[in-house]
């Protein structure tokens, strides 16, 4: 005979099951770029690691600067970022443990198809930054900090050019935003390679100077310092790591494309 009372319970166990919170120490607070996020790599990572692993990982994407403070503020368990000069100075002041490097791409300087500053054919790119300010063309920064704009500073400093002048535009925004913008100001922007290829249909902006080996764009991951903030999820943060830098996933991320291109390279080796 039916019983309804047993069934109900049988209903609100299941229930209970499928809504249980997960626990603190299963949940990896990951800081890192907008790149990995806007161009949808993470995505494509991270439910294999999740399934396998038990973890969740919960993403903060934002600028690099701002991934490498909330690892000092010792808000995150683990980071990964593509400034290698801020990483190193990270690891210098005893904050970051264990740096790897997981995969790279490239930066790209985007422009108007028509190429109004005459950049194509420049032989670096302080060349061609200096022929976007000496032509009053538009350039929009992003202006936030992120390993996008450190590298974009850079430039500008080896170029001894005051990126002050009129029609620069720093907006304070991630790289897809920022693509955006350019894209409706027909501006030049400097962006990685993979979140140009992911926004590209949108886009109607080409590659005006490819800088090869000399605009190389890095990617770590690092842990943080258990002696800085011992009640992180160090394990996590730990086993994260370790999963990036294994076959499968060093696999994946070189099998990853949008509209038929690879975006990042593997790069891990022991």
């Amino acid at each position: 005979m039916f019983n309804v009372k047993k069934a109900f319970g049988f209903a609100i166990a299941a229930t209970l099951i499928i809504v249980s919170p997960v626990k603190a120490d299963e949940i990896i607070k990951l800081a890192t770029t907008t790149s990995t996020e806007n161009s949808g790599l993470l995505k494509n990572l991270l439910p294999t690691f999740e399934a396998e692993t038990g973890y969740k990982v919960q993403v903060i994407a934002t600028g690099t600067g701002k991934a490498l403070k909330l690892a000092r503020q010792g808000d995150v368990d683990v980071i990964m970022t593509h400034a290698p000069d801020a990483e190193a100075k990270f690891v210098e002041e005893g904050y970051g443990l264990n740096p790897r490097g997981i995969m790279a791409n490239d930066f790209v300087i985007l422009g108007p198809k028509n190429d109004p500053a005459k950049i194509r054919g420049s032989k670096t790119a302080e060349e061609a930054f200096a022929k976007i300010a000496n032509s009053g063309a538009t350039f929009i920064s992003r202006g936030d900090n992120s390993g996008t704009n450190m590298k974009e500073i850079i430039i500008w400093n080896k170029a001894n050019i005051d990126n002050n002048f009129p029609s620069y535009k720093a907006v304070g925004q991630g790289m897809g935003k920022t693509l955006l913008m350019a894209n409706e100001l027909q501006g030049y922007t400097l962006s990685d390679r993979g979140t140009f290829v992911a926004y590209k249909a949108k886009l109607d902006l080409a590659i005006d100077f490819d800088g090869g080996a000399a605009l190389a764009n890095p990617y770590q991951i690092m842990q943080i310092n258990p002696s800085k903030y011992p009640d992180l999820n160090h394990a996590g943060a730990k086993a994260l790591s370790d999963w990036l830098i294994s076959a499968e996933a060093q696999g994946m991320i070189n099998s990853y494309k949008v509209q038929g291109e690879q975006l990042f390279k593997a790069t891990y080796s022991e």
